[in-house]
C-alpha cells in the first residue's frame, strides 16, 4: 500500500506509513543491546562497563548524521509540497555528500581525542584500555554510521519507509549474526562485538548510497549538487535540534557515569548501561513516529494545508500518549528479566539494576512529549524552537538534575534526576506549542 505525502491521513494511515520508520530506528537501537548482551554473558563484567562507559562518545559522533536526516529531509520534503522537484533532488545530493566529507573529518578527529578523552572523564587501567580498543575499531566506520542515520530519516522523506526499514533490518540481521560469530563461537572478545556493529553500519549506511545513485522509484536520487551555502545553512539549523538532542543526550550520560563512578562505583556504570539499551529502544518508538511523521507535517506545511497540519499535532499527541502509557507498562513488567539478561550473573549489580529500571521508567511517561514536540517544529522548519526544546530536555535539565538531586539523596538521585527533567521538557514542550499556534495555523 503505497501512501504518498498529499493525502489526507488518517490515523490507521499515520500508523502505516510510520511503522517503518519507528521499527528502523528500534533495529538500530538494537545494535548497541546486542553488543552488549555478548559482551556482558561472554567477555565479563569489566569488557561491558567499558562498552557502556565510551558508548555516549561514538553516539555523539555518529549523531551528526541526524541532523543532516531530520534538517535536510524536511526542507527536501517542504520543497517536494512546494512543487519544485528538481530542486529537491539537487538539495538530497548537496546534503548526502556534505555528510560524507563530515563523516571522515569526524573519523579521523574521533582516533585522535578518544584516548585523552577517555582519560578524562575519569577511565584508568583496563576500563581505559578496553574502552580505546571498542572505540577505534567504531570510528572506522563512522562515514558510514553517519550515512546510515541520515537516511533512516530520508527514506520517508524519498516516500520510501519500507525500503528503509528493509536495509535496517539487513544491517540488524548482520551486527546479531556477526556478534554471535565474533565473540560467543570465535575468541575474539572486545575486539569482535566492535567489529561486528561497525561491519553492520557499514551495510545500513552504503546500501542507501547505492541505491539513490542508481535509477529508482522514490522521489529523490542522487545527481548533480548546486552548492547552496544559504540552503545548507538552513539544514544544519533546522536539524540542530536532534544533533543537540543527540550530543546532550550522550554528554549528560557521560555525566551520569562521573556521578555514578562517585556514588556507587563500576557497578553503577554497568547499571546504567542496561538502563540506556532499554530507554534506546523504547525512545526508538518515539523518535521513529516522530521522524516518520515529520515529511508528511513539512508536505502540508509547504502546501499551506493548515486543516491537514491540525489534524497531525492532533493525531501525533493521541498516538505518543497511547505509546507512553505501553512503554512505561512495558518497562514495570520487563525489570527483572531484562535485567537478570544482562547481569543476572552478579546478584549485587543485578538488584541495583532492578532497583534502578523501577524510578527510571516513569520518565517513559514523559518523554515522547518532547521528542514529537522537537521534531514537530523541525518539520515546520523552525529550528529554533525545536533546538531549543532539545536543548533544554536533554542537557539543561537532566544536567541539572542529576548534579544537584544526588547532593541530597545520593544515588537515588541520580535515578530520579532523568524522571525530572523529562516532566520539566514536557511542561515547556506545552508553552511553545501554544505560543507558535497562530503563527503556523495548526
Amino acid at each position: 500500500m503505497r501512501i504518498l505525502l498529499s493525502e489526507h491521513f488518517t490515523y490507521k494511515k499515520l500508523l502505516i506509513f510510520t511503522f517503518p520508520s519507528i521499527v528502523m530506528l528500534v533495529f538500530t537501537s538494537i545494535y548497541g543491546v546486542v553488543d552488549g548482551f555478548f559482551v556482558s554473558n561472554y567477555v565479563g563484567k569489566a569488557a561491558f562497563t567499558a562498552v557502556n562507559f565510551i558508548m555516549p562518545f561514538l553516539l555523539v559522533v555518529g549523531s551528526v548524521g541526524f541532523m543532516f536526516g531530520t534538517g535536510g529531509g524536511a526542507l527536501i520534503a517542504k520543497t517536494l509540497g512546494e512543487g519544485q522537484g528538481a530542486k529537491a533532488n539537487r538539495l538530497f545530493s548537496m546534503v548526502v555528500y556534505t555528510s560524507i566529507v563530515c563523516g571522515v573529518v569526524l573519523a579521523v578527529l574521533g582516533l585522535l581525542l578518544l584516548r585523552p578523552l577517555a582519560y578524562l572523564l575519569g577511565a584508568r587501567g583496563e576500563l581505559l584500555e578496553n574502552s580505546v580498543v571498542y572505540g577505534r575499531i567504531i570510528l572506522l566506520a563512522i562515514p558510514a554510521y553517519v550515512l546510515q542515520y541520515e537516511f533512516q530519516c530520508l527514506f520517508a522523506t524519498a516516500g520510501k519507509p519500507t525500503l528503509g526499514l528493509l536495509v535496517t533490518v539487513a544491517a540488524g540481521l548482520t551486527n546479531m549474526v556477526l556478534d554471535a560469530l565474533f565473540v560467543a563461537v570465535l575468541p575474539w572478545g572486545l575486539s569482535g562485538a566492535a567489529a561486528a556493529t561497525a561491519i553492520s553500519q557499514c551495510v545500513g549506511g552504503l546500501l542507501p548510497l547505492i541505491y539513490f545513485a542508481r535509477a529508482n522509484g522514490s522521489h529523490l536520487r542522487l545527481g548533480h549538487a548546486t552548492p547552496d551555502g544559504r540552503s545548507l545553512f538552513k539544514v544544519c539549523i533546522n536539524g540542530s535540534s536532534e544533533l543537540m538532542s543527540n550530543i546532550s543526550m550522550s554528554v549528560v550520560s557521560m555525566f551520569y557515569n562521573i556521578q555514578l563512578l562517585k556514588y556507587a562505583g563500576e557497578d553503577g556504570v554497568a547499571a546504567y548501561g542496561v538502563l540506556m539499551y532499554v530507554s534506546l529502544i523504547f525512545q526508538a518508538v518515539f523518535i521513529g513516529y516522530s521522524v516518520g511523521s515529520a515529511p508528511v507535517i513539512s508536505y502540508h506545511y509547504g502546501a499551506q494545508n493548515h486543516a491537514e497540519l491540525k489534524g497531525l499535532l492532533r493525531k501525533g499527541l493521541t498516538v505518543i500518549g497511547t505509546f507512553s502509557v505501553c512503554m512505561f507498562a512495558a518497562a514495570q513488567v520487563l525489570s527483572r528479566p531484562l535485567s537478570a539478561l544482562f547481569v543476572g550473573y552478579d546478584a549485587g549489580l543485578y538488584e541495583m539494576t532492578v532497583h534502578a529500571f523501577f524510578v527510571f521508567s516513569f520518565s517513559f511517561l514523559f518523554a515522547g512529549f518532547a521528542i514529537f514536540g522537537s521534531a514537530f517544529f523541525t518539520a515546520l522548519n523552525d529550528g529554533p524552537v525545536s533546538a531549543a526544546i532539545s536543548f533544554l530536555r536533554t542537557c539543561l535539565f537532566q544536567t541539572a538534575a542529576v548534579f544537584i538531586l544526588p547532593a541530597f539523596l545520593a544515588l537515588e538521585g541520580v535515578w530520579i534526576s532523568v524522571v525530572v527533567a523529562e516532566g520539566m521538557a514536557v511542561a515547556v514542550t506545552v508553552l511553545f506549542l501554544k505560543a507558535k499556534q497562530r503563527q503556523y495555523g495548526y
